[in-house]
């Protein structure tokens, strides 16, 4: 009876033993996963951290490759700052560039995706403050130009870079034999809205500093690169433009009546306010190419 009892005991101690060592070994494997799961935790904050540090969630850099900054010689009206850098152009997101003018401010959204190296010059100029102090030399009915920093027109930077987002011209007529329609789109023209910021040039890809800012709809030829659109300020281009000019570019328009002096250009990684309504433009004409816009020492724009 003695040893039945004693047998009992033990088999009980042999089965509270077991029990504890379950126990021991469930609660060292959770320490082992609650420390595993720390380890990780600590490990992808160090990445992160190493991550931002080297700038890997910085909006992504073209190759150097992809702008093309070529130089030019000396001549009147070129202003020579250098070349913008060609490394981690940035190729995405928005910018904001603000323009000072005597008479209001204009402020636009430039979009890097799909004008890289036009935004990167025009953030790089800004920088040298290239831009402020300097005079709008031309206006028409439909358009601002600015940029030349001798107001003559064939001014700029001692570097060249080539197009960037042309529009698609207007399609012509399908049947030949139709008869003309006066408000369809001139043949080979491209429709800049109101609101459209593009740069002026004087023959394919001589892009420099010169930029026109359009305040009534507009057909051009679709050979000047678009890179921002106008978010405030359209109506002081407007009342610019009502002003008028007194006519003395032979590619129409002229230096307009009242100066337009920028006083400072600024261009900012911040995203600019929401766009203000469009004013109507209704019933704007066709410019014939000779009118467009152009930039250069053989322009007299």
């Amino acid at each position: 009876m003695a040893s039945s009892k004693s047998r009992q005991r033990a088999l009980a101690r042999a089965k509270t033993e077991r029990q504890i060592a379950r126990r021991a070994a469930a609660a060292r494997r959770r320490r082992q996963w609650q420390a595993g799961i720390g380890t990780a935790v600590v490990l992808v904050l160090l990445v992160v951290v190493v991550i931002w540090k080297t700038g890997g969630f910085s909006p992504a850099p073209a190759v150097a490759a992809d702008c093309a900054y070529t130089s030019v010689d000396q001549a009147t009206g070129i202003v020579d700052v250098g070349k913008p850098p060609v490394k981690d152009v940035v190729k995405n997101g928005v910018e904001t560039m603000t323009i000072t003018l005597g008479q209001g401010t204009v402020t636009a959204k430039l979009d890097p995706s799909k004008a890289p190296c036009t935004v990167n010059s025009f953030r790089y100029l800004a920088g040298k403050k290239f831009f402020d102090n300097t005079t709008c030399h031309r206006a028409t009915d439909t358009i601002l130009q600015c940029g030349d920093p001798s107001g003559t027109g064939s001014g700029g930077p001692a570097y060249r870079f080539p197009d960037e987002n042309l529009p698609s011209p207007s399609a012509p007529s399908a049947d030949p034999s139709a008869p003309a329609d006066a408000s369809a789109p001139a043949a080979n023209t491209a429709l800049y809205p109101a609101g459209t910021l593009a740069m002026a040039n004087s023959g394919a890809n001589t892009n420099s500093s010169q930029f026109f800012l359009v305040f009534k709809d507009q057909q051009f030829p679709p050979n000047y690169t678009v890179f921002g659109t106008i978010v405030g300020g359209l109506d002081v281009l407007q009342k610019i433009g009502a002003a008028g000019n007194d006519g003395s570019n032979q590619a129409g328009g002229g230096k307009p009546n009242q100066e337009v002096k920028i006083s400072s250009l600024t261009v900012t990684d911040q995203a600019p306010p929401e766009p203000e309504p469009v004013p109507s433009t209704s019933g704007a004409a066709s410019t014939p190419a000779s009118a467009a816009p152009s930039a250069g020492a053989s322009s007299n724009s």
